[in-house]
Parts: structure tokens; C-alpha cells; sequence
């Protein structure tokens, strides 16, 4: 795979940056996801909203955007790109009809938010699976890989995840990660029409360091 695109490769999943051409994919699949995503949280479903939402990912600094791919389809995805094989005619009219097929492609996204530099090194972290991959493990492999690339290449020293209490999904996958909940803050951020509530968790590369020696 292209170093330019893969960021990090994991047994399953790959994270890579976003990029214009995944506008079509990355919309349909979040039209497929709304009873996943509401009411926790809204991504782009129509290119205009994708090209304004990853481009502030792309281009701001105090933001980096990843997409969690499914390994296989990205291989296929660079060979088709450079030319070293046939696409095929299943697959071809799934991405007509933008899609990517069953159980590939873009599983979700992981992105970090407000980048303080200095001595504060942090960022704030937002994410969201897509319907086909829930409850298949790949976003957990998807943020194990963020965090090493965040504490690595990205030279920070802390995530933060604010995350609202009945989001049990959200709750687990930070979990699972090794993240510390840390308190709770009220009447947190604005989403769906009112103040809501949030659990603030947060992990440090220390943390991190210790979760991967202690695997």
C-alpha cells in the first residue's frame, strides 16, 4: 500500500487521512448509519457537507482527520488505482451505487480535534463506526492505531474523549483502550438542539505505553 496514504496498518484495519475522492463512500455509508449515529452524533451525508467537514481535517493544524479502512479493500483500492489489475464488475457497480461493498471499505473515523501545542500537548477526540462494522472489533483496532500514531508521529501527550453518558457504545471503546474516566461536566457541548451532559475520559502516552506492555 502507498506510504502516502496508509498512516498505520494494523491485522485488519488500516487508518489513513481523509481525502476528496472518499466523499461519495463516506456519505452513503453515513445515510446507511443514522439509527447508529443519532442522537449522538451527525458526519456529512451529502458530498458538499463531506468536501467543507474534511477539509478543516485536512488543512487546519490543530486538526488530524483518520479514516479506519478495512485492510483487504484498501489493497485492492491501491492496486486498482495503479493500474495492476482489472476492477471488477460487482464491485464496480457497488461503488456506482456508493457503496463498497458487504463488510468494506471504510469501517468509521476517528479524528482529533483542538491541538494545543506547547506545554499542554493535547487534543480532544471524536469518532463514529459505520452501521456495517458495529460489533465487529475494527474500531477498536482502528483507535489502538491512532494512539500510537497520536503519541508517535503526532507528538502529543494526551486525548481527551467527552462523551455523553447513555452513548454506551462510546463508553466501551474508550474503555477498551485504556482510557480513565476523569469527571463529568454538564450542560458540555450543544448537539441536537440542547446542552447535554458529557463524561470527560482521557488517556496519555504513558497510559498508552502500559497498555501495550501489559497486552
Amino acid at each position: 500500500m502507498s506510504a502516502i496514504d496508509c498512516l498505520a496498518e494494523g491485522r485488519r484495519v488500516v487508518i489513513r487521512a481523509y481525502t476528496p475522492a472518499d466523499a461519495e463512500e463516506f456519505t452513503t455509508r453515513a445515510r446507511e448509519s443514522r439509527g447508529v449515529h443519532s442522537p449522538w452524533l451527525f458526519p456529512p451525508e451529502d458530498p458538499r457537507a463531506y468536501a467543507t467537514y474534511a477539509g478543516r481535517l485536512i488543512d487546519d493544524p490543530t486538526k488530524a482527520g483518520f479514516l479506519v479502512c478495512e485492510r483487504e479493500r484498501e489493497r485492492e483500492r491501491e492496486r486498482e488505482r495503479d493500474g495492476e489489475r482489472e476492477r471488477e464488475p460487482d464491485r464496480d457497480r457497488d461503488r456506482e451505487a456508493g457503496g463498497s461493498g458487504a463488510g468494506g471499505g471504510i469501517a468509521g473515523f476517528i479524528n482529533i480535534n483542538n491541538i494545543v501545542r506547547g506545554g499542554f500537548c493535547c487534543g480532544a477526540l471524536g469518532y463514529g463506526a459505520f452501521a456495517h462494522a458495529v460489533g465487529r472489533g475494527l474500531m477498536s483496532e482502528g483507535l489502538a492505531l491512532v494512539l500510537r500514531y497520536a503519541f508517535g508521529p503526532l507528538g502529543l501527550h494526551r486525548l481527551e474523549a467527552n462523551i455523553q453518558p447513555g452513548n454506551k457504545g462510546s463508553l466501551a471503546l474508550v474503555r477498551r483502550a485504556g482510557f480513565r474516566l476523569e469527571g463529568f461536566s454538564p450542560d458540555f457541548l450543544f448537539i441536537d438542539g440542547a446542552w447535554r451532559d458529557h463524561e470527560r475520559w482521557a488517556i496519555t502516552a504513558e497510559m498508552q505505553v502500559g497498555q501495550v506492555i501489559g497486552s
